[in-house]
């Protein structure tokens, strides 16, 4: 079975979150951020993972200690969901359109945290997000999955249908990347034999 529950606490942030890799796309995400909140029930909506997400933070100071949590912990999930990495397929990727906007989303599993984030959000806000944090999220996660992840933004105008595309698509990346390959079942997909 590829679940992970994860606790994790700060001084910062606690955080609860149950992941089922191969769930049919359920949610129920608190982390005291609407907007968050939002995008990660897009994220497993679209990536047909169960996810269950309970964070208290700091909120009074700002969210970005809850947005780069949650991304920490969200990356420590998949990696334990995945364990040593055995049959999946990898690399995953999404073109995504989200009315005006269109999002560019590639990742692969590699082993090797690293994310390319290209993005010109015209808002600095979307309600009470900061949308500089969306690049703070999937840092995090990148660093803690050691995942490499591109995002580029190929078009848009409206800052909120430009960060939905990024999260969709994430999602839907996501979910080809961590699929199973049933041409390489049991194998470590890498020549060096080990992600």
């Amino acid at each position: 079975m590829r679940r992970a529950e994860i606790e994790r606490s700060t001084n910062e942030t606690r955080i609860q979150m149950a992941l089922n890799l191969d769930g049919s796309g359920r949610y129920q995400n608190d982390t005291g951020c609407g907007f968050l909140n939002h995008m990660l029930d897009l994220f497993a909506r679209h990536g047909r993972f169960d996810l269950t997400v309970r964070c208290q933070g700091d909120m009074q100071v700002d969210a970005h200690h809850t947005v780069e949590d949650v991304g920490i912990v969200l990356g420590m999930a998949f990696k334990q969901a995945l364990g040593d990495m055995r049959g999946i397929t990898r690399y995953g990727s999404m073109l995504l359109p989200m009315d005006e906007a269109l999002v560019l989303c590639a990742v692969d599993i590699s082993g090797r945290a690293h994310l390319q984030y290209q993005a010109q959000i015209p808002s600095q806000k979307v309600g009470d997000f900061d949308t500089e944090l969306a690049k703070e999220f999937f840092l995090a996660f990148c660093r803690t999955l050691n995942a490499t992840l591109h995002i580029r933004q190929l078009d848009g105008e409206n800052s909120h249908h430009i960060i939905e595309a990024m999260f969709k698509a994430f999602g839907r990346a996501m979910s080809q990347a961590v699929a199973m390959d049933e041409r390489s079942a049991g194998e470590i997909p890498s020549t060096k034999g080990v992600l």
